[in-house]
């Protein structure tokens, strides 16, 4: 895995220095090692650009679709075969990561997403814009999540040094929080303006700059040893080394928990906002802000970590936290309290999630890598159509507090049981990391606390 064939200045890792007093560098240096590598800045360059264009197009989509039907139901059917395609396919896009040179695997996708990006910017520019053509592309955006996502996941660590894979994931959920607070703020502006064709046309154009990106990276390909048989059979082999490795197993579980139970609380906010605290939409703009800087402060505080210790005591104690939060702020009926509880429930969920990926990562064989994100995407982004779905249910029988509150003991008691459990895992955990990346790294112990 790994880097380029160039050995210059800007592509050697930061390397950590050796704990005493006055020998740490600062912690915000550390937090940004993974940009001294010439190829990770190309990727986040263009990403940071192309994120904000995709929280563009969401915002300006939902408006859309609302505008067009007035219809709730049709919104959020929208929302689900947007995500459906990723539960189902991610498994083959996971083994086509691993079979094929994942750096043009990416390059594909990202004109894929453009050319739809253009599509739906035209025929919404031309008036020509109708409910059957916003599904038909929002699905086959989920067709092509499928394959972008475990390509993409996995194509980062090409990208930097093994012991700096963590601040690379961590800068690139930074990446994707900062989008997610500026790219709704410029899509309320312009769909104000110029309306929704235009806000879908600057997505489109945001893809050029990754896509130039890309083809200015030198990346050397991994050889991966590839199992013999069909690719249903090299799909399998995904799910079948989770299945027999418990630790990787229950973190996968914990996700898929986290993003039925707990996540779907988004869902529901226009709920809370309008009705549970009576403020508007414009209150509903504050409280999904306040997720947002509280997952990005997380970001850039995962980042500031320099090793993968004590990493599953974290994941388990985020993940707690983010259940506790979404109690509080089920119960509560004060706007501005509620906004500070979104503080804590966004960062704890944007700490889970980077623990998760950052031990998945470190833990996968390079040639699973792609196989194992795919089902790391699957728990995310697959599951989550599901949790929306039933929470909404919930909400419509037992009223959106009660559903939130339910979803935070749900994630609660998972930590909990997660957290009792950590020392059956240990073993195995310190064991993969070993044969990774040597047992300097293989700290989920409890030596972190």
């Amino acid at each position: 895995m790994g880097m380029t064939g160039h050995n210059s200045s800007a592509d050697k890792p930061y390397q950590s220095p050796t704990v005493g007093p006055g020998a740490q560098k600062p912690r915000f240096k550390a937090a940004l090692r993974a940009l001294n590598y010439r190829n990770f800045k190309l990727f986040m360059g263009g990403q940071v650009i192309s994120l904000v264009g995709t929280w563009m197009q969401t915002v300006a989509q939902s408006w859309l679709v609302y505008r067009l039907t007035g219809s709730s139901f049709l919104l959020g059917s929208v929302a689900f075969v947007s995500q459906i395609p990723v539960f189902l396919l991610a498994p083959i896009g996971g083994a086509v990561a691993d079979r094929f040179d994942r750096h043009k695997v990416v390059i594909t996708t990202q004109i894929v997403f453009m050319v739809l990006a253009f599509t739906l910017s035209l025929i919404t520019i031309l008036d020509a814009v109708q409910i059957w053509h916003i599904f038909l592309l929002s699905s086959l955006i989920g067709v092509v999540t499928a394959f972008d996502m475990p390509a993409r996941q996995s194509f980062i660590a090409q990208l930097v040094d093994k012991k700096d894979l963590m601040s690379a994931i961590a800068l690139n959920s930074s990446m994707f929080n900062s989008a997610r607070i500026i790219g709704p703020a410029i899509a309320g502006i312009l769909v104000a303006i110029v309306g929704e064709g235009w806000c879908f046309f600057a997505n489109g154009t945001s893809f050029v700059a990754v896509i130039v990106g890309l083809l200015m990276m030198k990346v050397s390909v991994p050889i991966n040893a590839q199992t013999p048989g069909s690719t249903l059979n090299r799909t399998l082999e995904g799910f079948r080394f989770v299945r027999r490795t418990a630790a990787l197993r229950n973190l996968l579980l914990l996700l898929g928990l986290a993003s039925v139970m707990g996540m779907p609380y988004t869902v529901l906010m226009p709920i809370f906002a309008r009705q549970v605290l009576g403020s508007g939409a414009r209150g509903l703009g504050i409280l999904l802000g306040a997720t947002g800087v509280g997952a990005l402060l997380a970001s850039i505080s995962f980042a500031a970590r320099t090793n993968v210790k004590g990493l599953g005591r974290l994941l388990g104690t985020a993940l707690a936290g983010f259940g506790l939060s979404l109690i509080l702020f089920a119960f509560s009926r004060s706007f501005w309290l509620s906004v500070l509880l979104l503080l804590p429930a966004g960062f704890c969920q944007m700490m889970h999630l980077a623990c998760t990926n950052t031990l998945l990562q470190t833990m996968a064989p390079d040639r699973l890598r792609g196989r194992l994100m795919a089902i790391y995407s699957m728990m995310l982004i697959g599951m989550a159509p599901f949790g929306a779905f039933f929470s909404g249910l919930a909400a419509q029988k037992l009223g959106a507090p009660v559903t939130v509150s339910l979803g935070g003991a749900g994630c609660l008691l998972g930590a909990l049981g997660f957290l009792s459990r950590l020392h059956v895992f240990r073993p195995q955990v310190q064991q993969l990391m070993s044969a990774r990346i040597g047992s300097e790294f293989a700290g989920f112990n409890d030596g972190a606390g």
